[in-house]
């Protein structure tokens, strides 16, 4: 980092804009858990917790959170919107403890007259009065250009009027939001520069919203040309497409622009991306940048072997940075570098010709579109090392049939020695059903088959509704017990497929 550094603020407002994501409402005791977590783990500067002018839910939750950062020496880092309202927003803040405002201004002329209908010098007159108000308060005040971005685009003059005004204001930020995330790259840095160059001394935040999905790249743009601060969400969080993600932004900002620095702790954004996601309901993308479940898993086998050899497949985005592991997908695009990475990890060996039937047995799995996981492999290799023989019993075929009211019901076709032999029975169940239809051909056969004494099912720890299944089924045969395994993501496929070992091995 050189010694001559520019400092970012982080201004995150997952709890205030990212929670206006339809649909999504946190609790009291989740907002402080959050807050909590984004100024001590994370290490953000600055949050935005909340609206002034809401519910008595929210009311509970910003006293809350004030009291514990008061607690903690933090107060001067928690934010509240208000509005240009008077004494009314300002005395529901006092009432809460916070001791910051962002307040809400008209930062286009196009918003200014149809919305508020009034004169430039009206708005700002009723700002400087607020502002005034605040600080006989003694509460500290930022200011929201609401609609900057069209501002610039269509009202340059209006925006300069209303800068030339602010900046005779005790005001300690002015932040500019692409409120409807309508800019370019382009349009952010130029319009940016134009601002930074007029008023040098002045601290500017940006605050982008991912309508064209360009906040990032936004963000970029913004610090190059000189603000001083950003505004993030967690997941990126915020109304319609929400707004600039904060793990994206932060690793972008690390990576791409080496003269600043943020106070921000990388390893900690996993963790908060996940509790958000856990208290908010709104899901992560798998591919979503540096949070997402497979953006640190290789899927193609070539890039497990480049990475093998001389790590060809790494960049600066290197997941232990994210507390994270880089993964090797097990599928029908696995190689055997892929087999071999997850074996590693599991410090597992094997020989040149047992990883191949791994390999092909994976391939195999995932041409069914199965989900194979690190947690399978040893249930695969388990499986296919015990399928190493040809087997002179098949199971060529079977229906299993389960109705309401009715036995379930099972008809098999099995070759035995090359003999074919079709059954059907009933049971109390499907594989019970099965049982009793292979009992019959081994009565014709006149063979007795070996008694089940225990019938076990194990998925992988953590295993989904489609994981892998392993069954292992133990047997009595003349005295000796002896057990067989199948795999499937079926349990009574994984049971059929371990009986069938059962009838070769005697």
């Amino acid at each position: 980092m050189p010694a001559t550094a520019r400092y970012i603020e982080i201004m995150d407002t997952t709890l205030r804009d990212g929670e206006q994501t339809s649909g999504v409402s946190f609790s009291a005791s989740e907002k402080l858990t959050i807050a909590k977590l984004l100024l001590r783990e994370v290490k953000v500067d600055r949050i935005e917790i909340a609206s002034a002018r809401v519910s008595e839910g929210e009311f509970d939750a910003v006293k809350k959170i004030t009291e514990w950062a008061k607690s903690n020496g933090l107060l001067h880092k928690i934010e509240v919107l208000t509005f240009v309202d008077g004494e009314v927003s300002l005395e529901r803040m006092q009432k809460t403890g916070a001791k910051v405002m962002n307040l809400l201004t008209k930062g286009s002329l196009n918003h200014l007259t149809y919305q508020l209908r009034k004169k430039p010098e009206q708005h700002f007159e009723e700002i400087a009065a607020v502002i005034a108000l605040a600080k006989k308060k003694r509460i500290e005040t930022n200011i929201y250009l609401e609609d900057w971005s069209n501002g610039m685009r269509h009202s340059r003059d209006y925006v300069f009027q209303f800068l030339d005004f602010l900046v005779t204001q005790p005001v300690k930020r002015i932040m500019l939001p692409d409120t409807l995330g309508i800019l370019i790259p382009s349009e952010v840095f130029e319009f940016v520069s134009a601002i930074i160059q007029r008023y040098p001394n002045i601290h500017f935040d940006f605050h982008g919203h991912n309508d064209y999905d360009l906040g990032t790249a936004n963000v970029l743009e913004a610090v190059k040309a000189g603000v001083q601060g950003v505004h993030l969400t967690v997941n990126g969080m915020g109304e319609r497409a929400g707004n600039a993600p904060l793990a994206s932004a932060i690793a972008v900002l690390h990576d791409f622009v080496p003269d600043v620095q943020t106070s921000v702790a990388e390893k900690s954004l996993y963790s908060v991306s996940k509790l958000v996601e856990t208290f908010s309901g709104f899901r992560i993308p798998d591919n979503k940048p540096v949070v997402g479940e497979n953006v640190f898993t290789q899927t193609a086998g070539i890039h497990a072997d480049g990475d093998k050899k001389n790590k060809l497949y790494f960049s600066d985005l290197m997941p232990e940075r994210f507390g994270r592991q880089r993964k090797y997908a097990l599928g029908k695009t696995s190689g055997k570098a892929n087999i071999e990475n997850n074996l590693q990890h599991l410090g597992i060996q094997l020989s040149e010709a047992d990883l191949k039937k791994v390999t092909q047995r994976i391939i195999e799995l995932g041409d069914r579109k199965e989900v194979v996981t690190q947690a399978d492999l040893p249930y695969v290799i388990s499986d296919v090392l015990d399928n190493a023989k040809e087997d002179k019993v098949q199971i060529e075929d079977y229906v299993l049939t389960h109705s309401r009211d009715m036995r379930p019901s099972a008809t098999i076709r099995l070759l035995v020695h090359g003999d074919s032999y079709e059954e059907h029975a009933q049971g109390d169940g499907q594989y019970d059903a099965f049982m009793n239809a292979l009992k019959k051909v081994y009565k014709r056969r006149k063979i007795d088959l070996p008694l089940l004494s225990d019938y076990a099912v194990r998925i992988p720890p953590g295993g989904r509704s489609d994981a892998l299944c392993e069954t292992v089924i133990t047997w009595m045969h003349n005295n000796k017990e002896f057990k067989t395994r199948g795999l499937d993501s079926d349990q009574t496929v994984s049971a059929i497929k371990a009986t069938q070992k059962m009838l070769n091995l005697i």
